[in-house]
């Protein structure tokens, strides 16, 4: 061995400038089991490191440039090429999903900034006249359901829908609302709206908790009940939103239809990880599997947003009775052709029940009007 490690094995000084590792960072994924050496002295406890390794470890040195944790580290490095090949995509697509997400909310917060600060409003004359919304809510039991554990609110200020589940689904979405509800009286001034909506969800859990009492499963299934809550806080020009689960909001602008919250499902964060695809996700048997939600053992982190209103433009608030049944292409048929939102909302249920109504289906729909139709 002693010849061997002369003639052919690298010194750890080599090796670490060969792969770009630092000794130190060798010394750390020795212990770890991610790089053990190929010979260490006996006496004197000196690593070396075969040729053959530098492949390993220059991988290893990419893994961790990309902030990979270093247990799925050695995961990738144990798997054949294609298979690690596979688990790197994974691995970055979720990075940029979460990147994304942090990505509005620094433009909620450059935007909530900005409008604090007293040089962006000292010239009045160009302070845009606030905007008006007109509403309509609808909720159904369906076709199927015994029972409607769904609620919705739509009000001048504040525009809402939560989707129980479980035993204590009804309760839990009911109180989810009732937490909110004091959004349309209290005022909400623009410089705090950020604290306001992150208390307005603690209220929420905590409402959620104290009206499904411990969380006790359902019998024979398993589940826990809780509820999903979507809502938006209307401020005169801007809609806030809090989104927490799998309802969602869609935006009709220009003839467009976008959506603009993401479903927190196992299948949606597999979708984002490049393991499903979108027409594979519309039929894994697991899509109604929540990630986050109120409710207790539950992740309820927020995602926030802020939206720039514009007149003509038209929201929909929608639980996954209409979205999971209902093609992107119908929503976006009807939401074009509704005279109104009380007819917006009537048609789209109509429309969930015409292909079953496997489930409860709840809308709330939302047109943006400018200032010179205030009194129309």
């Amino acid at each position: 061995m002693e010849a061997r490690v002369e003639s052919e094995l690298l010194t750890i000084g080599a090796f670490a400038k060969a792969s770009r590792l630092s000794p130190k960072a060798l010394r750390l994924y020795d212990e770890l089991g991610l790089l053990a050496p190929a010979h260490v002295d006996p006496v004197n406890g000196y690593r070396w490191y075969a040729p053959e390794q530098l492949e390993r470890a220059r991988l290893v040195a990419w893994l961790r440039r990309l902030g990979m944790p270093l247990a799925r580290i050695r995961h990738v490095c144990a798997l054949e090429a294609g298979p690690a090949a596979r688990e790197v995509r994974a691995f970055w697509a979720r990075v940029e999903t979460e990147t994304a997400t942090r990505r509005d909310l620094a433009t909620f917060l450059v935007d909530h900034l900005q409008r604090k600060d007293p040089a962006m409003s000292t010239n009045t004359s160009t302070v845009a006249e606030p905007l008006g919304i007109r509403y309509a809510a609808l909720s159904d039991r369906g076709l199927v359901r015994e029972s409607n554990q769904d609620a919705v609110h739509a009000g001048p200020r504040l525009l809402a829908v939560a989707d129980g589940y479980g035993a204590g689904g009804a309760p839990a979405s009911t109180a989810a609302l009732g937490a909110l509800k004091r959004l349309e009286t209290d005022g909400v001034p623009a410089a705090g709206l950020l604290g306001v909506l992150e208390d307005a969800v603690e209220q929420a859990e905590r409402a959620v908790r104290a009206a499904v009492g411990n969380g006790a499963s359902t019998a024979g299934e398993g589940v826990v009940a809780g509820t999903t809550l979507t809502a938006m806080l209307w401020t005169g020009s801007q809609l806030a939103l809090v989104h927490i689960g799998d309802s969602r909001v869609y935006l009709l602008r220009d003839g467009g239809l976008f959506q603009i919250t993401h479903d927190h499902t196992m299948v949606q964060s597999m979708v984002d990880e490049g393991r499903l695809s979108p027409e594979e996700a519309s039929s894994h048997p697991e899509r109604s599997l929540l990630v986050k939600a109120l409710g207790p053992g539950a992740d309820h982190s927020p995602d926030m947003r802020l939206h720039d209103a514009r007149p003509g433009d038209r929201y929909l608030l929608c639980s996954d009775g209409l979205s999971a049944v209902v093609a992107t292409a119908e929503i976006r048929r009807v939401l074009t052709q509704a005279e109104g939102p009380e007819q917006a909302v009537r048609d789209l249920v109509a429309l969930a029940n015409a292909v079953g109504g496997p489930d409860n289906v709840s809308c709330v729909v939302a047109d943006v009007f400018g200032p010179e139709r205030a009194s129309a």
